[in-house]
């Protein structure tokens, strides 16, 4: 597995400074955010390591430059809004935002591109189905005619009361996957895994990857930790948040060793991305920086 983490972490950082710190603590590769600039719309949202509606010839060239001269890869270019959004103006938006980060992944040899599916959280998974089947189809197939995979991340995007109840990501179970990928058959098409995401919801996280290996084109590294005592006082219908904690790998839930020796036996040889989300490591950036060392060196134990 080659080992990164996701630049968003370091969002106050330039895209030099986060390739080079990359380097310098001997990691493979990042996931580089790509959000158009200006403000977020939440946590971890708004970071724009490169700006894909700003990239000429040149750009393409300074970046290139940059991965040969620091040795460290781009794993995937990530954008992670909700292209399935009820108003379908703003819905529009992203889905042509999403086109031109897969356009920029070509261009810069990335192959790659990670984002969500979407949704309208206060309908069914039902009565999403028809705008699925009316958006991806053809995201899908520029991304074939771009040479490009798109890895879906299968956060559920359900943790605030403006995400309640269904959440702004469709794809968060296997049977969901299942029917997605039976519909979309590509080999472009595939899964951004991240295993927390089954934690909190009370599933497996081994056993999706043997039957979606695949699929996986992408995958992040984030632990979880939940609180059974408050999780029994307010159930699992309860916002996440109120009962789960995303942790660094190693401080949750995980069992590492475990997840890192079945995605081997699946063949998978891909980038593993840190992906942090502790707040307890979020005030300063010295500890967001400290959090990719310490994730990095513990994860290092199973590569």
């Amino acid at each position: 597995m080659k080992l990164g983490f996701v630049s968003a972490i370091l969002a106050e950082a330039t895209l030099e400074e986060v390739m080079r710190f990359a380097a310098a603590e001997g990691f493979d590769c990042v996931e580089l955010m790509c959000w158009p600039a200006g403000k977020a719309e939440r946590r971890y949202a708004g970071v724009t390591h490169v700006d894909v509606t700003a990239l000429d010839g040149a750009g393409v060239e300074r970046i290139r430059a940059l991965v040969e001269e620091t040795g460290v890869g781009i794993s995937g270019l990530g954008y992670y809004p909700n292209p399935l959004a009820p108003d379908e103006a703003e819905a529009a938006v992203y889905q042509a935002h999403i086109r031109k980060v897969i356009e920029a992944a070509r261009r810069l040899g990335v192959g790659v591109m990670n984002t969500f599916i979407g949704r309208d959280w206060k309908k069914s998974v039902e009565e999403n189905w028809p705008r699925f089947e009316k958006v991806w189809p053809g995201i899908i197939a520029f991304a074939e005619d771009n040479g490009v995979k798109v890895g879906i991340e299968n956060c559920p995007m359900a943790f605030t009361a403006d995400e309640w109840p269904g959440g702004k990501n469709l794809a968060t179970t296997p049977a969901i996957w299942r029917r997605m990928f039976e519909r979309i058959p590509s080999k472009n098409f595939g899964l951004n895994y991240d295993p927390s995401h089954m934690v909190w919801q009370q599933m497996d996280y081994l056993a999706p990857m043997r039957e979606f290996a695949s699929r996986l084109v992408h995958v992040h590294a984030k632990d979880v930790r939940i609180d059974r005592e408050r999780l029994n006082q307010v159930g699992i219908m309860a916002h996440p948040l109120e009962f789960h904690t995303p942790k660094l790998p190693g401080l949750g839930e995980i069992d590492w060793g475990k997840f890192c020796s079945v995605l081997m036996d699946t063949g998978y040889d891909g980038p593993v991305c840190i992906e942090v989300e502790d707040r307890a490591y979020e005030k300063t950036r010295a500890l967001r920086e400290k959090s990719l060392r310490q994730s990095g060196r513990y994860l290092r134990n199973f590569q």
